[in-house]
């Protein structure tokens, strides 16, 4: 059930809105089903109705007209409740929406249980599926009703009466989302021919400009270039930076200006300060070393950060997690920056569903997520190679990340949030099909020879047996064994890397586990394979241990008077 609250200054307005069957056509039969004390007049059942509809105005009004004469009535005295059912529920009675408008009135505090100086209230049916609640905000006492938070409120009770009534029951949020669009502003969008509102493109270049920066300085110039986009920075009188908001070019008020949103507006971790709180824990790579002869691909690098945020999520430190699924919503927030331009769609649109999972009532410590957040501004730095293996390596292991999201928040009931991991996961998969086409093609096209292929068969029975006769049928299979001999060409023990890639992490949740494979296997590779010294040394390491092997653990706990007695049973 879903409610909606407004106030409103005319009570005799609002009773001729419930009551009209003329103008609004749906209006069918309308009715009353509970009132404050039960008495109430129903225009809707009387023979006279105009007679009827002014003396239940009247009625209602009492107690604000005596507000009035001792000055103490509010401005907007009329409280106005809509209830609608779920289109897949059951038609419910009127006594049955009698009892709801009773708890609903009660739980808000327009008319709490057993107070006798409760507000004036009519629950008005004038539709199956939906009631309205038409209420006044003066009590018996002449004090205005304490109403504060009455949509959280009512929302609570509407989720204990779907489970009672046994309805649908909605997904509800934790007041963690950001902010949506007024109708008015997706109105002024349409006529301007945009799809999406002046507040979510702003969101969107904001959240696509901290992805980006390492500073709140570069955040803020990343910003102010941007085309199109008005930025103001506040400072504080020592100079410090305050705040900032930002305006669409073009997007004005009816006085011709600019219509700002500060951060906070667009979304909650978007003000000033959560970003900075952000961008402070960003590992930066010194620039001696990104120039060195070794320096770590950051592509691969980040790869790795991102195959290691599932084995966060199995943690028990919640604040960590959140602050991994927070980094790697940076992640996607840049990649359309860097992807090419047939890819940019799918991971645009991945990237706005993911933007709800990043944020819980859970509050993240972001240092736990230094590595990740430092490899993903590297690798802005430095655009994926052109043969695609990166970007689809990347994304391989995003969407394992993303199935472990949904798990993570479905487990803690963040419902909104599980909800839009999963469609970032069909965002997400269609990219990364896409994205793998041509690098697994290339792999697939220098396919080894026989000879070699039957040596990998064996490799992939010992290191995945579970999931052998799987990978064998898939047909990214020939691009896996060409991985293994690039890895062999390279120097690398290809047994031994097979197994490295399928110890990373389980293959259960991969879509593909020939593909997940190749892209283990093929950014392990680009590491410097083990010389001749520390191969031979760790084969006498193995021989030595094959053929000294520790005595049993039984055995070694045997002192000077013996082997231990037996225990008794």
């Amino acid at each position: 059930m879903i409610a909606k609250i407004s106030s409103g200054k005319s009570t005799a307005g609002l009773i001729r809105y419930l009551f009209d069957t003329e103008k609004a056509k749906d209006h069918t039969d309308p009715h009353l089903v509970a009132s404050w004390d039960g008495f109430a007049p129903d225009p809707g059942r009387a023979e006279d109705f105009d007679a009827t509809k002014m003396l239940l105005v009247a009625d209602l009004d009492l107690r604000v007209k005596q507000a009035k004469r001792h000055g103490r009535a509010p401005k907007q005295h009329v409280w106005h409740c809509s209830i609608r059912a779920a289109e897949s529920d059951r038609i419910l009675g009127d006594e049955e929406w009698a009892d709801i408008a009773r708890r609903v009135v009660a739980a808000t505090g327009i008319a709490p249980e057993g107070d006798p100086d409760g507000c004036r209230w009519v629950a008005v049916r004038h539709a199956p599926d939906h009631i309205h609640i038409a209420a006044t905000k003066v009590r018996g006492d002449l004090r205005t009703a304490r109403h504060w938070n009455d949509y959280l409120t009512a929302d609570r009770e509407l989720a204990a009466i779907e489970k009672e009534y046994g309805l649908h029951q909605v997904v509800r949020g934790d007041r963690t989302a950001a902010q949506r669009p007024t109708r008015a502003e997706r109105e002024k969008a349409h006529r301007a021919g945009q799809q999406q509102t002046a507040r979510e493109r702003l969101r969107t270049t904001v959240r696509t400009a901290v992805s980006a920066a390492a500073s709140t300085e570069e955040f803020l110039g990343i910003l102010s270039g941007t085309e199109g986009v008005l930025v103001e920075v506040q400072h504080f009188p020592s100079g410090d930076v305050r705040g900032y908001k930002v305006a669409l070019e073009g997007d004005t008020n009816t006085a011709g200006e600019p219509i700002w949103f500060s951060g906070s507006k667009l979304a909650p971790d978007l003000s000033l300060p959560k970003i900075q709180e952000r961008l402070a824990a960003t590992e930066t790579v010194p620039a001696h070393q990104q120039s060195g002869r070794r320096r770590t691909n950051p592509w691969h690098q980040a790869t790795a950060a991102a195959e290691r945020i599932p084995h966060h999520l199995d943690q028990a430190d919640d604040e960590a997690a959140q602050a991994h699924l927070a980094a790697f919503g940076e992640a996607l927030d840049f990649l359309p920056l860097i992807a090419p331009a047939h890819l940019r769609p799918q991971l645009r649109q991945a990237a706005t569903a993911f933007e709800r999972a990043t944020r819980s009532r859970i509050r993240a410590e972001h240092h736990h997520a230094r590595a990740l957040r430092g490899a993903v501004r590297t690798m802005l730095r430095e655009p994926a190679p052109k043969d695609g293996a990166a970007l689809a390596m990347f994304l391989d292991a995003a969407i394992l990340v993303v199935i472990a999201a949904t798990r993570w928040h479905d487990v803690r009931h963040h419902d909104q949030q599980a909800i839009s991991a999963h469609q970032t996961l069909l965002h997400l998969q269609a990219a990364y099909d896409q994205a793998a086409i041509p690098p697994l093609a290339g792999l697939t096209h220098r396919k080894p020879p026989q000879q070699t292929v039957d040596r990998h068969i064996r490799h992939i029975q010992q290191a995945v047996p579970k999931h052998a006769e799987q990978v064998l049928n898939d047909p990214a299979w020939d691009a896996l064994t060409t991985a293994l001999a690039d890895a062999e060409a390279a120097g690398h023990d290809p047994a031994q890397i097979l197994q490295q890639a399928a110890d990373q992490r389980t293959l259960d949740d991969a879509h593909s586990a020939a593909k997940a494979l190749t892209w283990r296997v093929h950014r392990l590779t680009q590491r410097t394979p083990p010389s001749a010294r520390a191969v031979a040394a760790q084969a006498r390491s193995t021989m030595s241990a094959t053929q000294h092997p520790a005595p049993p653990a039984a055995r070694r706990t045997h002192g000077p008077s013996g082997p231990p007695k037996a225990h008794s049973r």
